[in-house]
């Protein structure tokens, strides 16, 4: 007996989710003196809770490469196109030991590229590991965070950000400018609400992240 075709639903071109979940209502378009770079690990792609793609159609220039073991030469030109120094939102952890020393002075926001990892804590030492090009860049770690408002996903520690608040506190941070991204925040506060809206019955739990301000981290992306 033949099996009965259901139609696929309707999705956005821009956010790639369905229609009825479309997001992009909540992107408020900002160009930043830092370029950014976000590699996202293939896991998170069709996770309705990930905010990566929000941040990248809000942060105007941004690129999104999806993959876990790149290859050499495409990474290479991803952090390196232009000439900018590309800086890795990433804790300094006791086992990368070739890690660059970042206690020099940086250059200018127009010439740096910040670059984040969107994974689960486990997955983004995974992606180091297996990019060695990763593993030797620079790195930024964020310290004394505000709490996150990211309640739609299990966390370990208030300061454990999502993807897209660890981004944004960043490039406020590299820029010196932080209170002209408060848009971003007001926007992702509408995206963590409206997926809350979807699951009403789960309790909800304080946040995760995908970049905290220290080693720890909990398990799911974000």
């Amino acid at each position: 007996m033949n099996q009965p075709v259901h139609p696929r639903r309707a999705s956005c071109a821009a956010c790639l989710r369905a229609q009825s979940a479309c997001i992009c209502g909540w992107v408020r378009p900002l160009v930043s003196s830092v370029e950014l770079l976000i590699l996202q690990h293939p896991l998170e792609v069709a996770n309705a809770k990930n905010s990566a793609r929000l941040l990248h159609l809000c942060v105007g220039g941004s690129v999104l490469a999806v993959g876990e073991a790149f290859d050499e030469a495409e990474l290479g030109a991803l952090l390196h196109d232009g000439g900018r120094t590309p800086l890795l939102l990433y804790p300094a952890t006791p086992d990368m030991a070739d890690t660059p020393d970042t206690s020099a002075a940086l250059p200018s926001p127009a010439r740096l590229r910040l670059v984040v990892l969107d994974a689960t804590w486990r997955k983004s030492r995974k992606m180091l590991h297996v990019n060695p090009a990763l593993r030797r860049l620079p790195r930024l770690a964020l310290a004394g965070m505000p709490a996150s408002a990211y309640r739609i996903r299990k966390a370990h520690a208030p300061d454990q950000l999502s993807t897209f608040e660890a981004s944004v506190h960043a490039l406020g941070q590299l820029e010196g400018d932080g209170d002209r991204y408060a848009p971003l925040f007001a926007a992702f506060d509408g995206f963590v609400g409206q997926q809350a809206a979807f699951v009403p019955s789960v309790p909800i739990r304080k946040p995760i992240s995908v970049m905290p301000s220290s080693p720890r981290r909990s398990d799911p992306g974000g």
